[in-house]
């Protein structure tokens, strides 16, 4: 993990009892998305959804009703995202480009998330590369976000 400035990254790997095309096909179905995706309490739902490239989707995730610490990002319970999918190379690696829907300058900007596939002993080893983190973002709770999201993906196949 590197320092929280604009332009910091986070890379995060889990090895899941699954092939290639099964967790592949988890990052590309909507229904699958948003059952895994929602790091923790947290709930989602897919507001719209093309898979292809230059297409992508539009996603909010919603904090638990009694939820303190945290603030959304969108609204006070809400973080929306825009993806768009730039690359999509079946089974092996997408990578998406993704914009907070916020009026917060820090938390602005394009960031880009490569998830990659490699079949090893055991399973599939899945590895979420973000980059460019908006400064708002720290990439530690990027970080712990993502490893709750690829717990959740592997209890789906384990």
């Amino acid at each position: 993990m590197s320092e929280n400035h604009t332009g910091s990254w986070t890379r995060t790997s889990r090895v899941i009892k699954a092939r290639p095309e099964e967790l592949y096909a988890a990052f590309t179905d909507p229904a699958a998305l948003v059952a895994w995706l929602p790091p923790a309490e947290m709930t989602g739902f897919i507001h719209a959804f093309d898979a292809r490239v230059g297409g992508g989707y539009r996603m909010s995730l919603f904090y638990p009703p009694d939820e303190r610490v945290f603030r959304g990002k969108t609204s006070d319970k809400e973080d929306m995202v825009k993806v768009r999918f730039v690359e999509l190379t079946p089974p092996h690696r997408i990578v998406e480009a993704i914009d907070f829907v916020t009026d917060d300058p820090a938390l602005l900007g394009e960031m880009t998330m490569t998830a990659t596939f490699e079949e090893v002993p055991g399973g599939t080893e899945v590895t979420l590369l973000f980059e460019n983190l908006p400064q708002g973002l720290r990439a530690e709770d990027n970080e712990a976000g993502a490893r709750l999201s690829l717990e959740q993906l592997g209890r789906r196949f384990e």
